[in-house]
Formats: C-alpha cells, sequence, structure tokens
C-alpha cells in the first residue's frame, strides 16, 4: 500500500493511493496516519478496505509528511562505501548514529534558509518507519518492525554541522530540514530494501545517484544495532544514510542558495520537490 496525509499543517487526514493511482480519504475509517495506525493489525484492516467506496483527494491539496505525530529521527552517519570515500571518511566499524530535532515537513513545502546559513546541503534518504515497541531485536527478525519505507531529504548545514563543536545535530535540526514522504510504501511492497536506487537533483542537474546496494550496514543490522542501546517505538523513522553527491564531497564544494530547487526520488517510493526560500524573521 502507498498510505500519504494530505492537508494544512495541524489539519492533515490520512489517505491512500487506489490501483489507479488516485487518492481515496481515510478519515472516515482512521483519526490520521500515526503511532497508533502503524501495527500490522491496522494495516491489514485498511488493505482489507474497499477503496472505491471512499472519497477521492481533491487535487492540488498540499501532501503532508506521510506519518502524522513522529516520535524521533534516528539518523546514520556515513553509510555508503562510495559516499564516505567521496568525503574522506573510512568506513565505520559501527553504524554512526545522530538525532534530528526538527519538525517533519511535507515532501513538496518550500525550505527556508537559516539565519546565518552558508552551507546548505542536500542528502536523498531511505527512511524506515517503525511499526511497534523494539527493544533488542535480531537481524532475523528486524524488518518485521518496519511499517513501511519513504524518502527523506536529510537537509544539513554543514557550517553547524561541523564547525561548532559537539554533535551533528545542530547542522541537521533547523527548521524545514526534514521533508518525509510522499508516500509511507508499506513493507510488503518492498521486496529487498537493499535494491532501491535513489536519485536527487539541484536545478535540473544530477547529483546525487546511488543504490541502497552500497549500504555499509544494512537495514535488518541497522535495527538490531538501534535496538540495542535505545527502545524504539512506533512512528519513529530511520534515516540510513546518502550516496555520493552531496555538495560538501564536490570539488569545488557546492551549496544550496535561494531560488534553488530540489527534487530527489527513490525506486517505488515517490519524489519531493522542495524550493529554497531566504531567511526572513
Amino acid at each position: 500500500m502507498k498510505l500519504f496525509r494530505f492537508g494544512e499543517a495541524g489539519a492533515e487526514k490520512p489517505a491512500i493511493l487506489d490501483a489507479e493511482g488516485v487518492g481515496r480519504d481515510l478519515s472516515g475509517h482512521m483519526p490520521d496516519l500515526g503511532p497508533d495506525q502503524l501495527s500490522p493489525a491496522v494495516l491489514k484492516a485498511i488493505a482489507d478496505l474497499d477503496l472505491s467506496t471512499l472519497p477521492v483527494v481533491p487535487e492540488g491539496v498540499r501532501i503532508a509528511p506521510c506519518v502524522g505525530t513522529i516520535q524521533r529521527f534516528f539518523c546514520i552517519g556515513v553509510n555508503y562505501s562510495d559516499h564516505a570515500a567521496e568525503v574522506g571518511i573510512a568506513p565505520p566499524e559501527n553504524p554512526i548514529v545522530f538525532m534530528k530535532v526538527c519538525d517533519p515537513t511535507g515532501p513538496n513545502d518550500p525550505v527556508m534558509m537559516p539565519k546565518g546559513s552558508t552551507q546548505m546541503d542536500w542528502e536523498v534518504e531511505l527512511g524506515v518507519v517503525i511499526n511497534q515497541t523494539v527493544r533488542h531485536v535480531s537481524e532475523e527478525d528486524a524488518l518485521d518492525m518496519v511499517a513501511g519505507y519513504c524518502v527523506v531529504n536529510d537537509i544539513s548545514e554543514r557550517d553547524f554541522q561541523n564547525n561548532y563543536g559537539g554533535q551533528w545535530v545542530k547542522g541537521k535540526s533547523c527548521d524545514g530540514f526534514g521533508p518525509v514522504g510522499p508516500w509511507l510504501v508499506t513493507s510488503d511492497e518492498v521486496a529487498d530494501p537493499q535494491k532501491l536506487d535513489l536519485w536527487l537533483d539541484v536545478n535540473g542537474e544530477a547529483k546525487q545517484r546511488g543504490t541502497t546496494a552500497r549500504m555499509i550496514f544494512t537495514v535488518p543490522q541497522i535495527i538490531a544495532h538501534l535496538s540495542r542501546f535505545v527502545t524504539l517505538r512506533a512512528g519513529d523513522i530511520i534515516t540510513t544514510g546518502t550516496p555520493p553527491g552531496v555538495g560538501m564531497g564536490m570539488k569545488p564544494q557546492q551549496f544550496l542558495k535561494a531560488g534553488d530547487t530540489i527534487r530527489l526520488g527513490i525506486e517505488g517510493l515517490g519524489e519531493q520537490a522542495q524550493t529554497v526560500l531566504a531567511y526572513t524573521d
């Protein structure tokens, strides 16, 4: 299933794409698409609905983050071997874990440059959405804990990230730095999360081209590793790293500026498009 949410911020409704690609409103059956709706039992109930009886989602409506009331962003850094090479970092022995603490935004919402930003960068990433409370799960069972997958743009401010001490969270958590969606594609539709192509363009120019096959740590390995140290909850999103082609890794480096447009997507998971806005108070 391809599930999504639509409507203005604070008034989002849950929806699903039918077999013809038409959005169908699920709000008559559930209040939202959030942690309480991600369990296998609820997802099965959605799958059993006769979608032809549901109202059609209006055209031109805003597409919201595909999961509501997102609890936490867990992020994995330097997780593609070819990205590690481009930024000159040795492949890590264990997953590099950091957090994004910004609110998620819609996949096509504009993103404002932070005040004082000089090194705003892009990162297409596979997002993994957890479906239940998870502790000490094995790699063999890890994919059973996944409600679905989505596109995430892990927008970053490299100056904030690298030059102000502490962890990377400072450069990862500015307002608008968490575009998620358009769809939550349920795990039954993703045969192998390690066989997905990713791409990102800036102003129509190809920047990132990659495949999840180049991940250093696979999705099951990441879930098992995180759940050893942290209790994961339904609605948590794990962003699993980015392929090569980020602005920081280019020679000379390239960064976003006001007026730029970003388009990105992952095979089978949909596409995003953002416009970069200049900072305003």
